[in-house]
């Protein structure tokens, strides 16, 4: 990463009962994920960032533009950083329209191309019907959607999102998801994604930073992050891997679509996406499991030719998480010490790994 396309910080914050040191270089676009349970110092780092609290001794540079210098008596107040920040709750502006909500971030960032900025907001985000509406009369997926497009409007250089999913239920999650991918698609705006959700860290970001109890536990690219030990440690059932992959056919009368990934063929229980089609997919450590010989006569469609990697301690004394490399995709199998020891396995061994059609997750 270099200095113009990286966002660097230095935070040593100390208060009550908390305490949190942090040195980060993160890249300076695409999504980067602070991710750890309640109280690991998410939301806490994200205010720093932000300049909503100040901590002495901070540094913060967002592609080459210094927010944050103590050491150089430095310090940009948040109404002059260029950033735009969505919170849990979408915060709108209740005597005002949709219109005028957007109006409101359009004309206090001043920024050229207005209507051709604030068109482009509303189609990405999907609320041009919305527009002559209260946020009293919007579901909670829309006044998120709303807020979302606000924050486009400030014209940020850094997008900040402070689980902005937490507070809707699972089918407004799932509303808002593929527009927030739309907008990690589409534009160069380096975002910070707070969550405690594996299932949204899997499916939008490209690096991810481990949170626990304020200090940075690992922080890398999301695939190769995922797989870490310390992460599936953290993460226990929800632990996995992500395997990229295309899709090479539709099979309409089973209801499956055949992927092609970089260890073979893979079925997943889908339909609607057309051959071509690129999908990245969750695969759950406790969903795949290992055999040393193919199985004929399975119901299990998916077997890829693996080698044993790494084997590491789970998190209780039952368990092993393997992972596996299958020519070229990465694997992990949540499985008991005692089937590891039954089946002899080594690092380095020829295996195979089995993973149910029904068990994969596209998008997460």
């Amino acid at each position: 990463m270099t200095a113009a396309s990286t966002i660097r910080m230095r935070f040593d914050i100390r208060r009550s009962g908390f305490a949190m040191q942090v040195q980060l270089d993160l890249p300076g676009r695409g999504v980067s994920a602070l991710f750890g349970h309640s109280g690991s110092g998410k939301t806490t780092l994200l205010r720093a960032i932000a300049g909503l609290e100040r901590h002495a001794g901070g540094y913060l540079e967002v592609n080459g533009q210094l927010w944050q210098d103590d050491a150089a008596g430095v310090f940009v107040p948040t109404h002059q950083r260029a950033l735009g920040y969505v919170f849990q709750e979408a915060s709108l502006f209740a005597h005002l329209s949709v219109q005028g909500n957007l109006d409101f971030a359009r004309q206090r960032a001043r920024a050229a191309g207005g209507d051709k900025v604030m068109a482009h907001a509303v189609a990405l985000l999907g609320i041009g019907h919305l527009l002559e509406r209260r946020p009293d009369g919007l579901s909670g997926g829309e006044r998120q959607r709303v807020a979302i497009a606000r924050a486009m409007l400030t014209a940020p250089q850094l997008l900040l999102m402070d689980e902005p999913l937490a507070s809707l239920d699972g089918r407004r999650k799932d509303e808002v998801l593929p527009y927030l991918e739309r907008v990690q698609a589409e534009l160069a705006i380096p975002m910070l994604y707070v969550s405690h959700s594996t299932r949204e860290v899997a499916r939008l970001a490209d690096h991810i930073v481990l949170l626990d109890g304020g200090r940075v536990v690992a922080s890398g690219p999301v695939a190769d992050t995922l797989v870490r030990p310390e992460v599936t440690r953290a993460m226990q059932d929800d632990a996995g891997a992500l395997v990229d992959a295309v899709v090479e056919s539709v099979d309409a009368v089973y209801g499956l679509l055949c992927l092609r990934a970089a260890g073979g063929a893979m079925y997943i229980a889908h339909t609607a996406l057309a051959p071509g089609t690129r999908l990245r997919l969750r695969v759950l450590a406790r969903d795949v499991s290992v055999t040393l010989l193919a199985q004929a006569g399975s119901s299990i469609l998916n077997q890829l030719r693996a080698t044993v990697v790494q084997m590491t301690p789970g998190n209780d004394p039952a368990h092993v998480m393997v992972l596996l490399d299958a020519g070229g995709t990465q694997l992990l199998a949540r499985i008991t010490r005692r089937s590891r020891d039954q089946l002899g396995l080594e690092v380095g061994m020829p295996v195979w790994a089995q993973v149910k059609a029904a068990a994969l997750l596209s998008g997460g």
